[in-house]
């Protein structure tokens, strides 16, 4: 279970430095956008960290407070849900 879990974080935070790239070259470009509501999704789903370091490193979207706060705030909240399920896991097994 631990690996698929490693897996999927690893997975799900590549997709989210493709896409945010893939995005800044269209807007470089000035092509079809891919929509905020796509970020938000993959942030959501676990790609919180690397969206926010990748629209960091490549200055995409920095200007949005939306993603400025909001991405941080999420990851935040990622980490607590994962230190609370990580602390039941661990009192499930002791008892």
């Amino acid at each position: 279970m631990k690996i698929f879990i490693v897996c999927y974080l690893v997975f799900i935070n590549l997709l989210a430095v493709l896409v945010c790239s893939a995005d800044k070259i269209k807007a470089i470009r000035h092509s079809r956008r891919i929509r905020e509501r796509t970020l938000w999704i993959i942030s959501f789903l676990g790609g919180s960290a690397a969206m926010y370091l990748t629209m960091n490193i490549i200055r995409h979207k920095t200007k949005h407070k939306s993603f400025m706060l909001g991405l941080p705030a999420l990851l935040i909240f990622q980490i607590i849900i994962v230190l609370l399920l990580t602390n039941l896991y661990v009192r499930h097994i002791i008892a």
